[in-house]
């Protein structure tokens, strides 16, 4: 019975948070056009909501860890459910995301990701997409902020392995800034591809920086051992078993 209620509940809350997606993106539809903060505006209002109403309606609370970066840096994240990219845009000062291209085509957020200089890359045409990266953000470095990278380039269901890109250690390179891990546990709480979301506190962690200057492969041992051990450690806290 408690599942069947729950159940019912997401299914309430999913509808209610693309409604107002739909209504965020009509309230701040002239903003957005006249600039990329009215946009921003837009987006960090809609991922506040959303943060907000899972509490309410389905027992979803967020715990927000570590020492935010306010600097531009580069952050890699643990990418497990569409919820985790709304905390982390709401957590962060000025970020921007790389985005698989395929989303500038999706209404409304497609367009306001856009706005707020998301850099669009196809993940099929690997070499193509890391400088395709380079040369957008090469050419926003007149907008200081932080560029979210998710290192293996899709969501990844929490029990499934899949292998940590050389993209963001390319970027990490050209970039020469310090990179923020980030590790995480919502998808204990928010699956992919399902109705249902659980009660709980997913946890977000801003992880120590890995200072810029290493080498491409130290880089990318370092990323990978820091977000997978730390990501795993908060799934046992929640006592969540693969």
């Amino acid at each position: 019975m408690k599942i069947a209620i729950q159940w019912l509940r997401s299914l309430l809350f999913n509808i209610q948070m693309y409604v107002a997606m739909f209504v965020v993106a009509i309230v701040f539809l002239v903003p957005m056009i006249l600039s990329s903060e009215g946009a921003r505006l837009g987006a960090k209002c809609y991922c506040r909501y959303v943060v907000w109403s899972a509490r309410w309606i389905i027992g979803l609370k967020v715990d927000v860890r570590g020492d935010i970066p306010n600097a531009s840096v580069l952050v890699a994240a643990k990418h497990q459910s569409f919820f985790d990219i709304l905390v982390i845009f709401d957590s962060l000062p000025r970020s921007k995301f790389v985005m698989k291209q395929q989303i500038l085509f999706m209404p409304i957020v497609g367009q306001y990701a856009s706005r707020m200089g998301c850099i669009p890359v196809n993940r099929g045409k690997r070499a193509l997409a890391i400088r395709k990266m380079l040369n957008d953000v090469s050419s926003g470095t007149d907008l200081p902020g932080q560029l979210v990278i998710y290192p293996q380039g899709t969501r990844v269901p929490i029990g499934k392995v899949m292998p940590f890109k050389k993209g963001s250690g390319v970027l990490y390179k050209e970039l020469d800034q310090d990179c923020v891990p980030v590790a995480l546990n919502i998808g204990a709480f928010w699956p992919k591809r399902a109705v249902l979301r659980k009660q709980g506190t997913a946890v977000v962690e801003f992880l120590e920086p890995i200072k810029k200057g290493k080498s491409i492969p130290d880089f990318m041992k370092i990323l990978e051992a820091r977000i997978e051990e730390r990501s795993t450690a908060l799934l046992e806290e929640v006592n969540f078993k693969t």
